[in-house]
């Protein structure tokens, strides 16, 4: 299958604290890929990279034909790569002197040109996709976590991405709410949606991941279908991973 996502080697360092060290990662078009590791392992810096989010210093990535170089020199791969990648926060990042179908219709409008009509028809479409539509035209701070975390995921739909970023998008989330969004990225993975997400949710990771990814100080140490990684860990630091968080 054609890798909508190439990166080689990819080296990223906080001053004197080396993140991400010689990652090497494909991801497939349709492919479901989770990250999975301890906090600080370096997860969310690896998909901040994809989208330019952060700056890398060595190796290259290649995001759908666009190619992204270290120290951020790569102005004119970034404008397109952030028109073809949708990236979903912890926090959800919208306007809140907007209403929720115009947080969803701005992007069209400001960065693809969409008129106003067309672009709300398909805010519409969307907030009805991520079972939403009734809060419409309420402001952001109406809604619960929940509610906002879907909102956010039909912003970042209605660019019509190539590919979704998700970095950990229930961790700020109350435990009942967990669920509404979980649910939403459930039918975008049946949908076919390439997506790279980072998350603690190991059930839900179990669950709809065609690769899970284990992480630990900066390195890929171990990857494989989901039932090698939660079932038949190989490497001892995933064993030990897994036995620490599955037990709770």
């Amino acid at each position: 299958m054609t890798a909508i996502v190439h990166m080689d080697k990819i080296n990223k360092h906080f001053g004197n604290l080396h993140v991400l060290k010689d990652v090497e990662l494909d991801v497939a078009a349709g492919e479901v890929v989770v990250i999975i590791g301890a906090s600080g392992s370096g997860k969310s810096t690896l998909i901040r990279c994809v989208n330019g989010l952060e700056e890398f210093q060595g190796g290259s990535i290649e995001v759908d034909g666009q190619s992204l170089i270290p120290h951020g020199k790569s102005h004119r791969a970034l404008k397109t790569i952030r028109t073809e990648v949708g990236m979903v926060f912890q926090q959800f990042n919208l306007f809140p002197h907007m209403k929720v179908r115009d947080n969803v219709s701005l992007a069209p409008i400001k960065v693809r040109g969409s008129d106003r009509a067309t672009a709300e028809r398909q805010a519409d479409t969307l907030l009805e996709r991520v079972n939403i539509l009734e809060q419409a035209d309420k402001y952001p701070g109406q809604l619960s976590g929940g509610q906002q975390q879907r909102v956010a995921i039909a912003r970042s739909l209605a660019m019509e991405p190539r590919l979704m970023l998700f970095d950990e998008p229930t961790s700020a989330l109350d435990p009942e709410m967990i669920g509404e969004v979980l649910d939403v990225m459930r039918e975008l993975a049946r949908e076919g949606m390439t997506m790279m997400i980072v998350t603690h949710e190991m059930s839900f990771a179990r669950e709809v991941a065609d690769r899970v990814i284990f992480i630990h100080q900066g390195a890929i140490v171990e990857q494989g279908r989901p039932e090698e990684i939660f079932d038949h860990p190989q490497h001892p630091r995933t064993q030990s991973f897994l036995a620490r968080v599955l037990k709770h």
